[in-house]
């Protein structure tokens, strides 16, 4: 049995259900989903997926630096969009951050619903 470790930052927003942020276990962590939720009020930012996917990606790196990890550390990333017609807007604020390679391996999918009705929601696994 792997011994799970639990990663929490004030610098991200605070988990809206029953999960942690990310858990590390055998050399990597799991970041739970973020969707674009502004830490200090905990609530949805307001405009189009440009302007969400900045805000996710934020609340990512605030994960990522809790454990003194970048975005260079990434080698998954899930990416959940409502409306897949988005996909050229996401990718363009995608590359502001993944700006090393190698890229991490990525699934992207449109889905019906997101939580709290975002745009856009992303989830990563990281080498540790």
């Amino acid at each position: 049995m792997s011994k799970l470790t639990k990663v929490e930052t004030k610098d991200a927003p605070a988990a809206i259900g029953p999960y942690s942020q990310a858990i590390k276990a055998n050399g990597f962590m799991f970041c739970s989903g973020q969707i674009p939720l502004d830490p200090a009020t905990g609530k949805l930012v307001e405009g189009d997926v440009t302007v969400q996917a900045h805000r996710v990606f934020k609340n990512i790196q605030a994960v990522l630096a809790a454990e003194g990890k970048t975005f260079g550390d990434v080698v998954r990333s899930e990416c959940y969009l409502a409306d897949l017609n988005d996909f050229a807007a996401f990718n363009e604020v995608y590359k502001q951050y993944y700006v090393n390679d190698p890229k991490p391996a990525r699934n992207t999918f449109q889905v019906a619903k997101l939580p709290l009705a975002s745009a856009v929601e992303v989830a990563v696994i990281v080498a540790l």
